[in-house]
């Protein structure tokens, strides 16, 4: 699929840990530099109030996740990345999934049956200590995707069920508007690894087993000497399977390497030198990215301004489109009421939009697209989001003398399209006027 949108996020409640880097933040980065791919990358701060009462946590872990994407190498100036709450269309849309959304189908999520099957055990009241944002989390993340006309979204086995709803509120809004937002699909990576923690159990931070990913050489080889191993002695030979130590070991190892400590078992390593090959071996991926982190965690200021420059490549997305929804659900203008008189099912009419997308080139492109979807209007690559903007801000002002003072950054036009064109160009004015 041409411009296949994926879009990805982290909830900002706690220190990133060696767990989610390989499970999540290194395949999302190495993801991010396919060509023909729109990544949207975000820091889920909405969700963490869910969970987290405490506000200089969510700070704290905000500054820490974004320092640690972009350690890891996440290219701003290739993906969009944000934070979740700069997006003020997410909440709203939110809102307009909620007055379609069935109640019984957030009664099946997952997260929501969990507390009410514990309380029921322990003999509560069923919505003992259920907040409303935890029912309504998969409205949120419903919002998160449809905003941005996902494809598709990594998420682990435990997530698909998030993502059916999101596909059952879409195809709920679309039944009743028309077809506005896209159904995503799911992208289930099986080769992502799960990585065990210092206990064999999953890395987890509900566990208290994980290892940290940025906290320092010592502590890192402190964590890993501190992990639970079986009883045999040096020389004895030892079990790959079930080894916390050489799963971990083979996550970030070469199949040579990997090689290398299996049959180091099979001779009989000592304990304590296999846990310094999986320091070392550690440590050499995440050094570099260390530094990098120290870095910016020194300057948050850089990563504030980094982020409000990805929201505001966001909203060049969000605002048009959600004024587009605004509109096909009736919150209008009433300077519109006597155009739209007379019309069948009005509710669902849509206006021409202006869709922008960044190619595989590096250039910034934007095409108008009538109500039924076809290009009248198509720009050539340019240099800048801040050059696109300007020309896209022009056109929804209805000023189509931006055709003749700027020929150059767009494909000829049709002559027949002339009028649909100054008809579409009228609508877009209509909108921005309305808002």
């Amino acid at each position: 699929m041409k411009n296949l949108r994926v879009l990805t996020g982290i909830t900002t409640s706690g220190t990133p840990h060696l767990g989610n880097y390989v499970g999540a933040i290194r395949p999302a980065v190495q993801a991010s530099r396919l060509d023909g791919v729109q990544s949207f990358y975000f820091l889920a701060d909405y969700h963490a109030l869910i969970k987290v009462g405490e506000p200089e946590r969510i700070q704290r872990s905000t500054l820490e996740i974004a320092a640690t994407w972009l350690a890891a190498g996440l290219d701003p100036e290739r993906v969009t990345f944000y934070r979740q709450s700069d997006i003020p269309e997410i909440p709203e849309l939110t809102w307009f999934l909620t007055c379609l959304t069935g109640k019984g189908l957030l009664n099946r999520a997952h997260a929501y049956k969990a507390q009410v099957d514990k309380n029921t055990s322990a003999g509560s009241d069923p919505d003992s200590d259920v907040t409303v944002g935890l029912f309504m989390y998969p409205v949120l993340m419903a919002a998160d995707i449809l905003i941005f006309k996902a494809h598709q979204v990594p998420v682990g086995r435990d997530q698909i069920q998030h993502i059916e709803m999101a596909r059952d509120m879409a195809a709920s809004f679309n039944h009743l508007y028309g077809k506005h937002l896209v159904l995503p699909e799911a992208a289930i990576e099986e080769s992502v690894a799960t990585l065990p923690g210092l206990d064999g159990r999953k890395m987890s931070k509900s566990y208290d087993n994980t290892i940290a990913l940025f906290a320092g050489r010592e502590v890192l080889r402190k964590q890993i000497a501190s992990m639970l191993t079986d009883s045999r002695k040096p020389g004895e030979p030892k079990a790959t399977e079930g080894s916390a130590l050489f799963e971990i070991y083979r996550a970030f190892a070469s199949a040579e390497e990997t090689q290398v400590l299996r049959q180091a078992y099979a001779d009989g390593i000592a304990w304590a030198d296999a846990k310094q090959m999986l320091f070392e071996r550690i440590d050499r991926e995440i050094a570099p990215m260390r530094e990098s982190y120290d870095r910016l965690m020194s300057q948050p200021g850089q990563i504030e301004d980094i982020l409000q420059a990805g929201a505001s490549k966001a909203r060049q997305i969000a605002t048009p489109f959600m004024a587009e929804l605004r509109q096909v659900v009736g919150l209008r203008s009433l300077r519109s009421t006597g155009q739209a008189a007379g019309r069948e099912n009005a509710a669902t009419q849509a206006l021409a939009s202006i869709k922008q997308y960044r190619e595989s080139d590096g250039k910034f492109y934007f095409k108008l697209l009538s109500v039924g979807g076809d290009v009248l209007l198509q720009s050539l690559g340019l240099s800048s989001p801040q050059e696109a903007g300007a020309l896209v801000g022009r056109l929804k002002q209805g000023d189509i003398s931006v055709l003749q003072s700027h020929a150059a950054a767009f494909e000829p036009l049709e002559p027949s399209l002339q009028p649909a064109l100054e008809q579409a160009l009228q609508a877009l004015n209509l909108a921005q006027k309305s808002k």
